[in-house]
């Protein structure tokens, strides 16, 4: 049975899973890179990195996806809408390999890249978008990209079956945060916590069965 999942996604300690404000120089805004350092240091990102917990979570991430979703802000700054030649941010081989959904209310034709990724543009509620998806994902799983906005609406929906967050020991104070509007989260999910020697926490949320 084809599952909705999010992988390696960072937060910070007071939830924010990116800073402000975005442009096309800081994707992640005030925040840079310093919520991904851990996945950087690990042989999934590139040879010679690290092995160990964090290397087998960020592994996860490709393994058994047959299509993605993602958010107008995940795919690009703002006015990307405005660029007719803005493809994302990742070149002309982007790391998605799949059928991969923008969530936006600037349609536009699809655009086929190489390497398997196709980005099909689409506006619609989180149902809709999963519908599309999971069609598209040939019984595969489909994973939800971000950023935080969206990740948020399909939890909130009870779209979501597995969720992977990693939590880095740092505080940004303001950009978007993942929990708000969660409230009591824990009686949806199992949930456990695995603790890093690279000062990051993974915390794997499981539906738990109706």
């Amino acid at each position: 049975m084809s599952l909705t999942r999010i992988h390696n996604m960072s937060i910070s300690l007071d939830g924010f899973a990116t800073g402000e404000p975005q442009s096309a120089d800081a994707p992640f805004g005030h925040a840079g890179e310093r919520l991904h350092e851990w996945m950087f240091a690990t042989r999934f990102w590139g040879d010679g990195g690290t092995v160990g917990v964090d290397d087998a979570f960020a592994a996860r991430h490709s393994v058994g996806f047959g299509a993605e979703i993602m958010g107008a802000n995940k795919f690009g700054p703002p006015g990307w809408q405005d660029d007719p030649d803005w493809k994302g941010w990742w070149g002309p081989n982007p790391p998605f390999h799949t059928p991969t959904f923008v969530l936006t209310h600037h349609l536009r034709p699809p655009i086929e890249m190489e390497g398997g990724t196709t980005f099909h543009f689409l506006r619609g509620t989180p149902a809709e978008a999963l519908a599309a998806a999971a069609e598209a994902a040939g019984g595969l799983d489909v994973r939800i990209g971000g950023g935080a906005t969206v990740v948020r609406d399909f939890v909130a929906a009870g779209l979501v079956d597995h969720m992977h967050l990693v939590q880095v020991p740092i505080v940004l104070g303001r950009g978007v945060r993942v929990w708000d509007g969660l409230e009591a989260l824990e009686d949806s999910y199992d949930i456990e916590a695995v603790s890093s020697p690279s000062g990051v926490t993974h915390l794997t949320f499981a539906r738990r069965a109706a």
